[in-house]
């Protein structure tokens, strides 16, 4: 025979089960639940009648759900006795009001208003899953529910998660939210999410650990001619030489030339935060995007990580050299307005590309020769500037 107490514990040893709580909240068939008590064996009735009485008491207290009695005939028993039988569960509330353990009550009511307001799809996500929400803003969690029932597979198309605009969220909320949001895609998508992880689900530019293209333009300067590296790895390495040429695409590679004590590091984006580096700091830098609100946005965080990062090619001379056949509309732009970190001439060109129904000139339509050119003039003012520095 158990007692009310035995069965509370079995109730929350339950409702800490992830398989028997989404099974007996999300399924209305579940209901009502019984649980056996058991009668009192023949031996406890003829050497522990105290505790069989003790034990009936018990089970006349419990106000909760329905305790269903029998009548129990034993062989020393002058008479039949009732003796409870079953505990009836009715409801989930009544499971939660039996266990009689605050934390479950807790649960249970934050569990039913989050079930309330987020889609019906993601129910048994919040039921099974209650690490993902347990002491989180609630608005939060529903907030989530609603901006990934709108993403869909490719959809940031190479954006950080922070800059997608029109979900009515601020930058921060991917990154706070990025493990619920990638298990409610998980339930939309079939696990592909976590598969691809969210940032390669969505498409999205991935700020937390990029690889990039490093290239040494003078012979020598590596053991090899191209290799790849995590940004994360490229904050923590001493590089050789006197300068860093920064290009924001690694498909640009081909348009580079030998540069003494130069090296490139290509397809950086907007993974910027390395060129903070202690190591680096010294270095002479310069940066070479494409003419647009993302590419001068990148200039912008290059500069605020290295100060002494010079813009390559980002101007209006060569815009309007290049324009009339290259330039093309920008589809979605960074901001509105120029960044801190530009300069005035740089600010005034991020307004006209922003105001220009044509308002981007992408790396790969500079020719050759310009290119050639700009990063030359580059390395000879770095020289003047590094002997004046050191006269």
């Amino acid at each position: 025979m158990k007692s009310p107490d035995e069965l509370r514990q079995k109730l929350v040893e339950s409702w800490n089960k992830a398989g028997i709580r989404s099974k007996q909240l999300l399924n209305a068939a579940a209901w009502p639940w019984e649980l056996k008590i058991g009668k009192p064996s023949p031996r406890c009735f003829n050497t522990r009648i105290s505790t069989v009485q003790s034990h009936v008491e018990a089970w006349r207290q419990v106000r909760v759900g329905k305790v269903e009695w029998i009548d129990a005939s034993y062989r020393n028993g002058a008479e039949s006795i009732r003796v409870p039988s079953k505990w009836c569960l009715r409801t989930p509330s009544e499971w939660v009001s039996a266990t009689q353990d605050k934390g479950i009550a807790e649960e249970y009511e934050a569990m039913g208003y989050l079930v309330e307001r987020v889609p019906d799809h993601f129910h048994k996500l919040v039921v099974i899953q209650r690490g993902l929400w347990k002491g989180r803003d609630r608005s939060e969690i529903i907030q989530a529910a609603i901006v990934a029932s709108q993403l869909t597979p490719g959809c940031a198309r190479g954006l950080p998660l922070r800059l997608l605009s029109g979900y009515g969220v601020d930058t921060k909320f991917f990154e706070r939210n990025e493990v619920l949001l990638r298990k409610m895609l998980d339930v939309l998508f079939e696990d592909e999410a976590s598969e691809q992880s969210l940032c390669g689900f969505l498409d999205a530019y991935d700020e937390s650990n990029h690889w990039v293209l490093i290239m040494p333009l003078e012979a020598g300067l590596l053991q090899y001619q191209r290799l790849k590296l995590t940004t994360s790895e490229l904050g923590r390495v001493e590089l050789p030489g006197e300068r860093l040429l920064i290009v924001e695409n690694e498909k640009c590679f081909h348009q580079l030339i030998d540069l003494p004590g130069t090296i490139a590091i290509l397809g950086c984006g907007l993974d910027l935060a390395w060129l903070g580096s202690e190591a680096l700091r010294n270095k002479a830098a310069g940066y070479w995007g494409d003419m647009d609100s993302w590419g001068m946005q990148m200039l912008a965080r290059a500069r605020a990580k290295h100060g002494g990062i010079t813009s390559l090619l980002m101007n209006e001379a060569i815009f309007d050299k290049y324009r009339g056949e290259s330039a093309v509309p920008e589809p979605v732009r960074a901001q509105e307005i120029p960044p801190a970190g530009l300069t005035d001439s740089e600010s005034a060109l991020f307004r006209r590309l922003v105001e220009s129904a044509k308002g981007r000139l992408e790396q790969e339509f500079i020719p050759h020769p310009e290119v050639h050119q700009a990063l030359m003039r580059w390395v000879e003012d770095t020289r003047t500037f590094q002997s004046l520095r050191d006269a």
